[in-house]
């Protein structure tokens, strides 16, 4: 018998259309399937228990998606670094394939496997359409502002689905490994239940969503809603948690967004279409970002932002933290957060805004904290965002974009359906004053007034950017 190869899963967690997978498959030798539990990212203080909860639900259909291939999922536990080279040599394995990622640690992590096992390693780019280096300017020089590179992302050629599953899997018989863990074997918790895990779900959300809320979506996708994961006919595909950890691909995405806009009826449908596609457009552009400017995972794109004085003032980020702002919008986001580990990106917006310029709180405390939580964590994605929201990243002009909260809450929220579901203490609120109790006669004496005045605040950061713009 062959030797055989192995793939590691990472960001990847699928059988079809997993462009390392399928050269492993198509050696002609047998392939090991293993994912290994990272202690590094594990015991991250970024790491998020309920996305975690969300990786292991994946695994185990993963694991029964190979059964149905006559094998298993292998797993183990450690430090890449360690485990692979040791696994290579407990079963003689001729190569190592995997999909690149592209996060500092990612690439530190990989390039010391790489050393590690010089000569049989095979890396490949799957996580987006088009990876770092293939979206330039004409000068050769990475994009820093979005539209420019929008223009030259669409432009390029988009790379097809790959429909192959030819080859076999090695059977694992001889191949120890480790049941999937639960969380509390992680030494974590959760309270917050995951939407259903794994590759024929992400399909399946993905269908419904092209069918018919896609083509709403340029009109629908500001509005604030409680759960995400009830269906995607509610102004977004709430497909990020997938994406995030491969049990979609970018390719499988975006040719089905492409598959409705050729069958859209009218040209508002084509635009919504073309909307959504400006999102995966906005996912890759900051995975560029984090790639080709690593500096941006710690401080500030816009370099001399650093120089920013933030306030210091725990309890006022306890209270954001907590829903305790005393702005119904933003505390409805912030339990959401909580509550089901996901956040509608308008709302991201909002408390994002709210945090770094009406409480003039360092973006880093409410990235770590979104990391932290979210199912949909992302590092390129959560770092671009806040950056965006603080006026820290690729923005021209971003100190002037200070959100005001009431006003967004009528605008995304107007009945204030999502505030009440969030927040029940304003439930009996007329809808007069349920995005601004406190201009109530009797506000709610179970609500906290507002922790900082928002006119105020917006002069405070504007005086605070142009102290820095100024030296």
């Amino acid at each position: 018998m062959s030797a055989p190869v192995i793939h590691w899963f990472r960001r990847d967690l699928r059988l079809r259309d997993n462009t390392a997978l399928a050269a492993a498959l198509a050696s002609g030798a047998p392939v090991i399937p293993v994912f290994i539990l990272d202690e590094n990212i594990i015991r991250s203080e970024r790491n998020s228990p309920a996305r975690m909860q969300f990786l292991l639900d994946g695994l185990h259909q993963l694991d029964a998606d190979l059964k149905g291939r006559g094998s298993r999922l292998l797993v183990l536990r450690g430090d890449p670094r360690e485990v692979l080279p040791r696994l290579r040599g407990e079963t003689g394995a001729a190569a190592l394939h995997f999909n690149c990622d592209y996060s500092p640690y990612a690439r530190a992590r990989d390039t010391a496997v790489e050393t590690a096992l010089a000569g049989i390693t095979h890396a490949y780019d799957d996580l987006l359409l088009h990876p770092p280096g293939a979206v330039m300017t004409q000068a050769g020089a990475p994009y820093t502002v979005f539209t420019p590179f929008k223009r030259a992302w669409l432009a390029l050629p988009k790379p097809d689905i790959d429909t192959g599953m030819g080859g076999r899997f090695h059977d694992l018989a001889d191949i120890d490994g480790l049941p999937i863990p639960t969380l509390t074997d992680l030494g974590l918790s959760t309270q917050v239940t995951p939407p259903p895990a794994g590759e024929t779900a992400a399909l399946r959300r993905l269908e419904r969503f092209t069918e018919r809320a896609i083509y709403a979506y340029g009109g629908a996708r500001g509005r604030l809603y409680a759960d995400p994961w009830a269906n995607a006919a509610q102004g977004t595909s709430a497909l990020s948690p997938y994406l995030r950890l491969g049990m979609i691909s970018p390719r499988q995405v975006y040719h089905a967004a492409r598959a409705a806009h050729a069958q859209a009826q009218s040209k508002a449908g084509r635009d919504s279409v073309d909307t959504w596609i400006s999102e995966l457009c906005w996912r890759e552009f900051y995975a560029h970002i984090l790639h080709h400017f690593p500096h941006v995972a710690r401080g500030s794109f816009r370099q001399a932002y650093d120089a920013l004085e933030w306030r210091d003032e725990p309890d006022e980020l306890a209270a954001w933290r907590e829903g305790q702002t005393g702005y119904p919008v933003v505390d409805a986001a912030m339990r959401q957060l909580a509550q089901t580990g996901w956040m509608h990106n308008r709302a991201r917006m909002i408390v994002a805004s709210f945090l770094t310029k009406d409480l003039l709180i360092d973006w880093r405390a409410g990235e770590r904290h979104f990391m932290q939580q979210l199912i949909d964590g992302d590092p390129a994605a959560n770092n671009g965002g806040w950056q965006w929201a603080a006026g820290t990243g690729t923005d021209a002009q971003p100190y002037f974009r200070i959100f005001n909260p009431v006003s967004q809450s009528r605008k995304f929220d107007p009945d204030g359906a999502y505030i009440r579901h969030f927040v029940p203490e304003l439930r009996d609120v007329p809808d007069a004053h349920i995005h601004a109790p406190w201009e109530m006669d009797a506000p709610p004496r179970h609500y906290p007034p507002p922790i900082v005045d928002h006119a105020m605040a917006r002069a405070r950061t504007l005086a605070a950017f142009q102290r820095v713009r100024s030296d």
